[in-house]
């Protein structure tokens, strides 16, 4: 997969002062790159903590559930572009299948 944009990530480890996160969204991060998803059943089977939650959005847990990721998933092109990533409670403030 193709992942728009991992300058995402990388401003939030480091700009939103989240140091922690860095190794979980790298991993993360070169995971996706390696994937190959058709359906929202082939995240599943590699995510089984994945949220699906409508309009092709994906929720990722990540650093335990620490933070999480919201991307938009085509299918068809092989692209995943990052929504959102922040705290869980900057989560619980948004949408997750509108963003």
């Amino acid at each position: 997969m193709r992942v728009i944009s991992r300058a995402h990530l990388r401003d939030f480890w480091l700009h939103a002062n989240y140091q922690d996160a860095e190794q979980p969204l790298k991993s993360w991060y070169d995971e996706v790159k390696k994937a190959h998803w058709k359906t929202p059943q082939d995240i599943k089977a590699l995510y089984r903590n994945a949220s699906l939650v409508g309009n092709k959005r994906v929720v990722f847990n990540i650093h335990g559930n620490k933070y999480r990721l919201i991307v938009a998933v085509n299918y068809d092109f092989s692209m995943v572009y990052i929504r959102f990533v922040g705290t869980h409670a900057q989560y619980d403030k948004i949408d997750a299948a509108t963003i």
